[in-house]
């Protein structure tokens, strides 16, 4: 099976990061920070080593390096954390669930309000000025995606970033597709939340994610619970990270993460990855442009980016098309890619689309028998 099914998860993981995981749950897989033994003590280590990683990586601090079971649950954490009765937050025409659900069930109950501000894949001035129009007088937030799940579009981050510092608002970034392919600064950008998935660009097990405090905003926790400190207090603690981490970590996948990390610096870091993923998917790109049927969403990557591409074979559901290339021994993804608010800004809620993602571990070999793959599709398609 040909994998290209990154933006989901990365796979395969690294060797290093299997044998650090394994190495955990054989040798010293103890709760950290919930007793003194040895064993205990150095699963600790382990976790502390990689908030620092991961601060260095994203220029920010460990202490307010928050770990967390995925991305999905960062961005609830800031949205359900943060906001408070009769805010608004502005928000992009390209985001995920992740963002769209838990600010529309906080309307529903009637706590919050938001806008959403149509993307221009190639105007970034626009895109400024739609989001710009929405801002009035109890907006608190935007937040917004850095690149798009479904069709790859980065949002000008930086513009978005003072547009929100100028008007005294809070600024959360979901970097669920750019973390390990971007390089993303808290302190350089004016970032006040980002959240990551450590799964994807960043090579850890599924199941391990963070969220990186760039201001001195406090958040009120998702949840409350043991913590390993102040124990004999029926209160949360205040201190980070200790106040958004209840219950026992997943040490075995932040070891693993640690790992990834290291391994992310071995092959060059975010810039490389970025631009090995991007020239995968211009040889995608100029192979499917003379495929009959074949329409690409190719429109938005004139700068030179995405690190996805989403097609569409003329008159099949993009699941059909999916399944035809797992048969040809392809893992892609079809379907609405849990991004509603991108499939309507795109007209693509009929058919859904068909996602290709490599990794760092895809070839162009494989790239160029995948492009063989839709041809031979649409071809019969013709024929019929």
């Amino acid at each position: 099976m040909i994998y290209l099914d990154n933006a989901a998860t990365s796979f395969p993981k690294p060797a290093c990061v299997l044998q650090a995981v394994t190495e955990c749950l054989r040798c010293y897989g103890a709760n950290p920070g919930r007793g003194g033994h040895a064993l205990s003590v150095r699963a600790g280590e382990i976790v502390f080593e990689t908030r620092q990683k991961l601060a260095a990586l994203f220029d920010g601090t460990p202490e307010r390096t928050v770990f967390t079971k995925n991305c999905t649950e960062a961005i609830n954490t800031v949205l359900h954390g943060v906001l408070c009765q009769g805010d608004h937050v502005i928000i992009s025409s390209l985001e995920h669930n992740a963002v769209l659900r838990p600010l529309e069930q906080l309307r529903k109950t009637g706590e919050i309000t938001y806008d959403v501000a149509f993307v221009c894949p190639d105007d970034d001035a626009q895109t400024l000025r739609n989001f710009a129009d929405l801002i009035r007088p109890e907006t608190r937030m935007i937040f917004c995606t850095h690149v798009s799940n479904v069709f790859g579009t980065r949002l000008p981050l930086d513009r978005l970033a003072a547009l929100a510092k100028e008007h005294g608002l809070l600024f959360g970034v979901d970097a669920a597709q750019s973390a390990g392919a971007e390089p993303i600064a808290l302190g350089g950008q004016h970032i006040d939340f980002l959240c990551v998935p450590g799964h994807k660009g960043l090579f850890a097990p599924m199941g391990t994610g963070a969220l990186l405090l760039g201001g001195d905003v406090d958040l009120l926790p998702l949840m409350q619970g043991g913590t390993g400190s102040l124990s004999l207090s029926a209160e949360q603690p205040t201190v980070y990270p200790d106040r958004l981490e209840s219950g026992t970590l997943n040490l075995p996948g932040i070891v693993g993460w640690h790992k990834g990390l290291e391994f992310l610096q071995t092959v060059g870091g975010p810039l490389a990855v970025r631009q090995k993923e991007t020239y995968l998917l211009q040889i995608l790109r100029e192979d499917c442009a003379v495929i009959p049927h074949l329409h690409l969403y190719d429109e938005m990557y004139s700068g030179g980016t995405g690190t996805v591409l989403s097609c569409v074979m003329e008159g099949m559901h993009s699941e059909e098309t999916a399944r035809l290339l797992d048969d040809a021994g392809f893992a892609v993804r079809a379907g609405y890619h849990c991004a509603m608010l991108a499939h309507t800004c795109y007209d693509t809620t009929k058919s859904g689309t068909v996602r290709v993602s490599p990794g760092v571990f895809s070839t162009k070999q494989q790239i160029k028998k995948l492009s063989f793959s839709l041809n031979q599709i649409a071809m019969r398609k013709k024929i019929c």
